[in-house]
């Protein structure tokens, strides 16, 4: 069974998209359609801008997820999902391409949760880290170990076996990250970002992007979509709506995503969007299945 799968934030590169709008007339006319409702070129600086243009939040997620979204359905007959999901910012991107969510109203939702997430991390000092090499379990116990008195550390993206993200208030992540490392941790490395994803240090946001995706119609998909929230598939545009408000502050659960797929039948994992990384991560998970860009 095919499944294609969408990436998240920190796939992005000046350039990208670039093809599609000058050779795909539908590419060129979805391209402009974004410009209208974002009220600003976006496709500017997502073909020339600089890495520091592209890297503002207001930039990053809708970039990300128009390049993964119009790859997507430019594919034309080739693009035929029987289950899809998406890493964080990707699960906007697999609800659009499962036809739970118009395109429009996939832009508008990615850019208001980009907006919030940015206000939610100028609220308190924070940020994320990579951990590799240590069972889950245990970077579990030291996060909870840590996560006390006003200290917030908590798993945040659980990436593949021996790959997970941790996410907190810059002291707590330090410490956490002495920890893990003491514990045999390959590397305990602090991240680039500017916040706490998917911690409760995002609620802030979660509360500001719930109202916009309870004024948002969503409709049931043409295939089961696999949530970050639970790693499980859904089709109930209701549930659906209730997994993705729970996003913002819950762990994405990528390994158990992938590992469901392939539990109900996944053999073929298409990533649409920027880059590789998906591809790498379900070859860790999983050997025997393909996985492999547009």
């Amino acid at each position: 069974m095919k499944a294609f799968v969408f990436p998240g934030q920190g796939a992005q590169f000046v350039g990208m998209g670039k093809d599609l709008y000058d050779n795909n007339p539908l590419a060129k006319e979805l391209f402009e359609k974004a410009n209208d409702i974002l009220g600003y070129r976006i496709t500017d600086i997502m073909f020339a801008g600089t890495d520091d243009e592209l890297k503002q939040t207001k930039v990053t997620q809708p970039a990300v997820f128009l390049h993964s979204v119009i790859s997507a359905l430019c594919m034309g007959d080739d693009f035929k999902p029987e289950m899809t999901a998406g890493h964080s910012l990707g699960e906007f991107s697999a609800l659009v391409a499962a036809g739970a969510l118009s395109f429009e109203d996939g832009l508008k939702l990615v850019y208001a949760r980009a907006m919030a997430m940015q206000k939610a991390c100028e609220m308190a000092p924070s940020t994320m880290a990579a951990i590799v090499g240590l069972a889950d379990e245990k970077v579990e116990e030291i996060c909870a170990e840590v996560n006390k008195d006003g200290h917030v550390v908590v798993p945040a993206n659980y990436n593949c076996p021996g790959q997970l993200v941790i996410s907190g208030n810059i002291e707590a992540i330090n410490e956490a990250c002495e920890k893990l490392k003491a514990a045999g941790a390959k590397r305990a490395l602090p991240l680039k970002v500017g916040g706490a994803f998917h911690s409760p240090l995002m609620q802030p946001a979660k509360d500001e992007l719930e109202a916009a995706i309870e004024k948002t119609e969503f409709a049931a998909p043409k295939c089961p979509v696999y949530q970050n929230v639970d790693g499980k598939p859904h089709t109930d545009a209701a549930e659906i709506k209730s997994n993705l408000i729970a996003q913002l502050t819950s762990s994405v659960r990528w390994t158990a995503c992938v590992q469901n797929m392939i539990a109900d039948g996944a053999d073929d994992f298409t990533e649409c969007g920027p880059g590789k990384v998906l591809q790498g991560m379900i070859g860790r998970i999983d050997k025997t299945v393909a996985a492999h860009g547009i």
